[in-house]
């Protein structure tokens, strides 16, 4: 862990107070890891709802019936394994579902209040939310494509969770972290999030002299040259 912070309380609530999701993009940007970023259409639901934890990957897929008397045992139920995946979330935990199609809600009011009950730190689901009112009530960090009230109930189930996952071509693995603000949501594979935070909190400080420099009048050319940073 870095000498900056001893454990992900810490980690986490310095972001919120130091950084943004455009920063940090850049660090990775700089390390080699340029394919970070979820779609741009996945933001949180609010614009000043900012999203940061390890992710639990979720595994949705559609169904055409509530119960299917199919092959697997999860055919049978209705919702799949969701409730056992919601259940299984963490303190800083962040629930990111992908895996179906854009036709019904795959986040709602209830599974926010539960996902605060077990300390969560935000939902990110590759389709919609619905329950909008509720959720903004309990101030719960949600981000998706969108709200629409269609219920997943008998079009879709969680087949598993805590598994490698893939929004447009950028895997998510258990333990990632999950970094999101108006801006977008990044992914910050774990194994590279010290050297990421690290180096952000770094051009923080660095971005801070360039302000410094354009509104004392230094041309953008010079204030590239000089600092580095833009």
């Amino acid at each position: 862990m870095s000498n900056l912070w001893k454990n992900d309380d810490e980690l986490f609530a310095l972001v919120k107070e130091k950084l943004f999701v455009a920063l940090v993009g850049d660090v990775l940007d700089k390390m080699g890891c340029q394919h970070q970023f979820l779609p741009a259409k996945l933001k949180p639901i609010q614009n000043n709802m900012v999203i940061i934890g390890r992710a639990m990957p979720v595994l949705e897929a559609d169904y055409f019936a509530e119960k299917v008397e199919g092959n697997s045992p999860v055919s049978n139920r209705p919702f799949g394994l969701m409730f056992e995946a919601l259940d299984d979330l963490k303190k800083n935990e962040v629930y990111i579902c992908t895996g179906s199609s854009h036709c019904y809600a795959l986040w709602g009011g209830l599974m926010s209040t539960r996902a605060m009950k077990c300390g969560a730190a935000g939902a990110v689901v590759y389709g919609y939310h619905r329950d909008s009112n509720e959720i903004e009530r309990l101030g719960f960090p949600v981000a998706s494509v969108g709200s629409y009230a269609q219920d997943q109930g008998p079009r879709g189930k969680v087949v598993d969770w805590r598994v490698p996952i893939e929004i447009d071509g950028v895997r998510i693995n258990n333990g990632d972290i999950i970094f999101g603000d108006r801006d977008g949501i990044l992914v910050i594979p774990s194994d590279k999030a010290e050297e990421a935070f690290s180096g952000a909190l770094e051009k923080a400080k660095g971005e801070n002299k360039v302000l410094k420099a354009l509104q004392k009048g230094m041309p953008t050319v010079e204030a590239f040259e000089t600092f580095g940073i833009m």
